[in-house]
Protein backbone atom coordinates (compact mmCIF):
# COMPACT_ATOMS: atom_id res chain seq x y z
CA UNK A 1 0.00 0.00 0.00
CA UNK A 2 0.73 3.30 -0.70
CA UNK A 3 2.60 5.68 1.85
CA UNK A 4 1.00 8.85 3.59
CA UNK A 5 3.16 12.04 4.65
CA UNK A 6 2.52 15.10 6.40
CA UNK A 7 4.58 18.40 5.94
CA UNK A 8 2.95 21.70 7.80
CA UNK A 9 -0.52 22.04 5.39
CA UNK A 10 0.88 19.88 2.52
CA UNK A 11 -0.08 16.23 2.42
CA UNK A 12 1.86 13.82 -0.06
CA UNK A 13 -0.26 10.35 -0.79
CA UNK A 14 2.33 7.97 -3.09
CA UNK A 15 0.66 5.62 -4.90
CA UNK A 16 1.79 2.64 -7.12
CA UNK A 17 1.72 4.97 -10.17
CA UNK A 18 0.74 8.75 -9.11
CA UNK A 19 1.36 11.01 -6.22
CA UNK A 20 -1.08 13.49 -4.69
CA UNK A 21 0.51 16.54 -3.31
CA UNK A 22 -3.13 18.12 -1.23
CA UNK A 23 -2.92 21.36 0.16
CA UNK A 24 -6.28 23.30 1.71
CA UNK A 25 -7.71 24.76 -1.17
CA UNK A 26 -5.60 23.19 -4.16
CA UNK A 27 -4.72 19.36 -4.64
CA UNK A 28 -1.86 18.39 -7.11
CA UNK A 29 -1.30 15.17 -9.02
CA UNK A 30 2.14 14.02 -10.18
CA UNK A 31 0.69 14.34 -14.06
CA UNK A 32 0.04 18.18 -13.62
CA UNK A 33 -3.67 17.70 -13.15
CA UNK A 34 -4.83 19.55 -10.59
CA UNK A 35 -7.88 20.50 -8.70
CA UNK A 36 -9.47 23.79 -7.38
CA UNK A 37 -13.23 24.33 -5.84
CA UNK A 38 -15.43 26.42 -8.37
CA UNK A 39 -15.04 29.71 -5.77
CA UNK A 40 -11.16 29.77 -6.54
CA UNK A 41 -11.40 29.16 -10.34
CA UNK A 42 -11.51 25.43 -10.48
CA UNK A 43 -13.97 22.68 -11.30
CA UNK A 44 -14.69 21.03 -8.78
CA UNK A 45 -18.12 21.60 -6.91
CA UNK A 46 -18.71 18.43 -4.87
CA UNK A 47 -16.32 15.11 -5.49
CA UNK A 48 -13.39 14.18 -7.51
CA UNK A 49 -11.91 10.53 -6.45
CA UNK A 50 -8.95 8.62 -8.32
CA UNK A 51 -7.00 5.72 -7.87
CA UNK A 52 -3.51 6.36 -7.67
CA UNK A 53 -2.52 2.50 -8.22
CA UNK A 54 -3.17 0.88 -4.70
CA UNK A 55 -4.31 4.20 -3.29
CA UNK A 56 -8.02 5.57 -4.21
CA UNK A 57 -8.63 9.12 -3.00
CA UNK A 58 -11.82 11.39 -2.50
CA UNK A 59 -11.24 15.14 -2.97
CA UNK A 60 -14.47 16.90 -1.51
CA UNK A 61 -15.36 20.33 -1.12
CA UNK A 62 -17.84 19.86 2.39
CA UNK A 63 -18.84 24.08 2.57
CA UNK A 64 -16.68 26.97 2.95
CA UNK A 65 -14.75 27.13 6.07
CA UNK A 66 -13.35 30.25 7.37
CA UNK A 67 -11.67 31.72 3.92
CA UNK A 68 -13.71 29.41 1.30
CA UNK A 69 -12.98 26.62 -1.29
CA UNK A 70 -11.48 24.59 1.25
CA UNK A 71 -10.64 21.23 0.17
CA UNK A 72 -10.83 17.75 2.62
CA UNK A 73 -8.74 14.31 1.33
CA UNK A 74 -10.39 11.17 1.98
CA UNK A 75 -7.90 8.11 1.63
CA UNK A 76 -10.26 5.48 3.02
CA UNK A 77 -7.70 2.44 2.91
CA UNK A 78 -5.46 4.75 4.89
CA UNK A 79 -7.87 6.10 7.33
CA UNK A 80 -6.68 9.23 7.08
CA UNK A 81 -8.52 12.77 6.50
CA UNK A 82 -6.97 15.59 5.22
CA UNK A 83 -9.15 19.06 6.37
CA UNK A 84 -6.32 21.54 5.95
CA UNK A 85 -7.32 24.88 6.90
CA UNK A 86 -11.33 24.41 7.84
CA UNK A 87 -9.93 23.25 11.27
CA UNK A 88 -7.59 26.31 13.03
CA UNK A 89 -4.82 25.47 15.59
CA UNK A 90 -7.42 24.15 18.29
CA UNK A 91 -6.39 27.48 20.65
CA UNK A 92 -7.95 29.65 18.35
CA UNK A 93 -11.58 30.42 19.06
CA UNK A 94 -12.94 32.38 15.69
CA UNK A 95 -14.96 35.47 16.66
CA UNK A 96 -17.30 34.92 13.58
CA UNK A 97 -18.44 31.88 11.75
CA UNK A 98 -20.73 31.10 8.41
CA UNK A 99 -23.05 28.53 8.93
CA UNK A 100 -21.52 27.14 6.34
CA UNK A 101 -18.14 26.49 7.86
CA UNK A 102 -20.24 24.59 10.90
CA UNK A 103 -21.68 22.66 8.32
CA UNK A 104 -18.42 21.35 6.56
CA UNK A 105 -17.38 20.18 10.10
CA UNK A 106 -20.27 18.47 10.93
CA UNK A 107 -19.80 16.91 7.53
CA UNK A 108 -16.36 16.05 8.40
CA UNK A 109 -16.87 14.24 11.72
CA UNK A 110 -18.99 12.29 9.58
CA UNK A 111 -16.03 10.88 7.32
CA UNK A 112 -13.90 9.81 10.36
CA UNK A 113 -14.16 7.38 13.38
CA UNK A 114 -12.01 7.43 16.37
CA UNK A 115 -8.89 5.56 14.89
CA UNK A 116 -8.72 8.25 11.89
CA UNK A 117 -5.77 9.77 11.54
CA UNK A 118 -7.32 13.52 10.86
CA UNK A 119 -4.53 15.91 9.45
CA UNK A 120 -4.77 19.70 9.65
CA UNK A 121 -2.79 22.68 8.25
CA UNK A 122 -1.47 23.33 11.99
CA UNK A 123 -1.44 19.49 12.79
CA UNK A 124 -2.58 16.12 13.56
CA UNK A 125 -5.64 16.40 15.86
CA UNK A 126 -8.18 13.69 17.23
CA UNK A 127 -11.91 12.75 16.45
CA UNK A 128 -12.78 14.50 20.07
CA UNK A 129 -10.86 17.86 19.04
CA UNK A 130 -13.28 17.76 15.93
CA UNK A 131 -15.79 16.96 17.32
CA UNK A 132 -14.84 20.49 20.06
CA UNK A 133 -14.48 22.68 17.86
CA UNK A 134 -17.64 21.92 15.83
CA UNK A 135 -19.48 22.64 19.28
CA UNK A 136 -16.85 25.78 19.50
CA UNK A 137 -18.38 27.19 16.03
CA UNK A 138 -22.20 26.32 16.77
CA UNK A 139 -21.77 28.24 19.60
CA UNK A 140 -19.58 31.26 18.05
CA UNK A 141 -23.33 30.83 15.42
CA UNK A 142 -25.56 30.66 17.98
CA UNK A 143 -24.28 32.24 21.78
Amino acid sequence: MGAIGSEGEVVSVAGRSRTLTYRPRRVTLSDGTFLLHESRGGTLSSVWAADLGDLFVEVVHLGHGPVGGELVLVVPDGDTVALGDLVPPLDVVPSTARPSWAQAVDLAVGLTRSSTRILTSSGEIGRDDLEAFHQTLLGVLHG
